[in-house]
């Protein structure tokens, strides 16, 4: 499916784009009810979990989901957003489809039915989404080893850096100090897939948040 693009402008915010994906995900046929259980955005991405209950009572049978305890199914669907000259516009997909972004937080896969074929698209989606939740939130001072060196910009390379942060105005941004030059590099989280963490500072006083407080003196 396409992108589809509201003209008339009504989605200005993220709260009106979350009533948006609950409408989307909410409505009924002769014999289904579907209804969201949980909608989260992530950058312009919205994740979502919709359950699926029959209308008549009886357990929902499914050829990719395993059927839950109560009857229903509830699977995840990816809805790829952005505005273009105002207007909101969507892209959805079911996540059984095969879709590529995948971030969807852990709480919202734990809302998801077991899956009937261990080597489906939407077990490989909920795989990838589990594995970006996976890769660490380091803290001012940690120094972590890369999984692999990451090229710069210059033509050099860097493997093992420390997490620091520089300040633009009032914001706050995270960096990490390399160590072989001291220089400051911006990773994205992806880069520190398979990372390992080399020491702590809460272990200890971290060098470079001491350089920090040293000065603010």
């Amino acid at each position: 499916m396409g992108w589809l693009f509201y003209t008339d402008r009504r989605v200005k915010t993220c709260a009106d784009e979350k009533a948006e994906i609950a409408r989307l995900c909410s409505f009924e046929t002769d014999t289904r009810k579907t209804e969201l259980v949980k909608a989260c955005k992530v950058g312009s991405t919205w994740y979502a979990a919709a359950r699926v209950t029959n209308i008549d009572g009886t357990p929902i049978d499914d050829a990719t989901y395993v059927t839950d305890a109560d009857g229903s199914i509830t699977f995840g669907a990816v809805f790829l957003t952005r505005y273009d000259d105002g207007c909101w516009g969507y892209k959805d997909m079911e996540e059984s489809a095969g879709p590529v972004e995948s971030r969807a937080p852990l709480s919202l896969l734990n809302l998801l039915s077991g899956l009937k074929d261990f080597d489906s698209y939407a077990q490989a989606w909920r795989q990838r989404c589990r594995d970006w939740a996976a890769i660490p939130d380091y803290q001012e001072g940690d120094r972590i080893k890369l999984a692999a060196p990451v090229s710069l910009s210059d033509g050099s390379t860097c493997q093992i850096v420390t997490a620091t942060h520089y300040r633009r105005g009032w914001q706050k941004r995270r960096c990490y100090r390399i160590e072989e030059t001291g220089g400051l590099v911006r990773l994205s989280k992806a880069s520190l897939a398979g990372s390992a963490l080399l020491s702590s500072a809460k272990g200890a006083s971290s060098p470079v948040l001491a350089e920090f407080l040293a000065g603010r003196d």
